[in-house]
């Protein structure tokens, strides 16, 4: 694993596990290496390992009890989809335990509603993903996605055919670049007849559509993903805390 900056090391562990566990090589009822064993195998602190493992307990794959390791569980059978991100590492490991299946992928040129629905400038192209995140192979699609990526980096769109993560750490390591800022808007709308369909919803239900745009150091909008989630089966939660000494806004 390529060494990462301390804070994001536990990130980095959480999602390389997640994706084993996911893919079977630790399946439903077996135990995970011991902490030292992971501690060795990541070349990480003890304390980097236990923020990983207390992510995988947070996403209901592992459960640890004192003296009997860690084990990964059978996930709980849910129809909501529940968020809470409060950074772009957090994102970061948030969308790796959504499966993203991609069902096109090419170059598109903004129209007037493309502009209005992304924030992109009319007339510009832009390499658009369309597809849907699902909680597990074969399950209901939580939400309907569609990617827009700058074009200076639509050479990612190769490396989609078997993918199933979160794009933009593509596009950071293939191009050198850092997405420093993400922009997040919630809107409420209703849902057209093709989203409506992959959702299994009927027409024009009310649904949530989050539309996230994702900015490098230099400024340059990278990617704008919108998901668009049904009403009655998502929950956006966001915590605030006074910063001392500084009155409230």
């Amino acid at each position: 694993m390529t060494a990462e900056p301390t804070d994001h090391r536990y990130l980095q562990v959480a999602r390389t596990l997640r994706k084993e566990i996911v893919d079977g090589v630790y399946p439903v009822g077996s135990q995970l290496p011991t902490e030292q064993q992971l501690c060795e195998r990541f070349e990480v602190s003890r304390y980097t390992i236990r923020e990983a493992l207390r992510r995988l307990r947070d996403d209901n794959l592992v459960s640890s009890r004192p003296r009997a390791g860690t084990l990964v569980v059978p996930r709980p059978a849910a129809n909501s989809y529940a968020q809470d991100v409060m950074s772009i590492n957090d994102l970061l490991a948030f969308a790796a335990g959504a499966q993203l299946v991609i069902e096109s992928n090419a170059m598109v040129t903004i129209d007037d509603d493309l502009a209005a629905k992304t924030g992109l400038a009319a007339g510009s192209q832009w390499l658009a993903v369309h597809g849907h995140r699902q909680a597990e192979t074969g399950s209901t699609p939580v939400c309907v996605t569609e990617y827009y990526i700058n074009r200076a980096f639509a050479a990612v769109g190769r490396l989609l055919q078997r993918h199933s993560g979160p794009i933009f750490p593509l596009i950071e390591d293939l191009f050198g670049v850092s997405i420093v800022e993400v922009l997040q808007e919630i809107s409420a709308v209703a849902t057209t007849e093709d989203v409506a369909e992959a959702l299994q919803m009927a027409p024009g239900d009310a649904a949530l559509q989050m539309r996230r745009t994702y900015k490098t150091s230099d400024g340059e909008v990278a990617q704008v993903t919108i998901n668009t989630h049904p009403s009655s089966r998502y929950r956006h939660t966001m915590t605030m805390r006074r910063i001392k000494g500084r009155a409230a806004p």
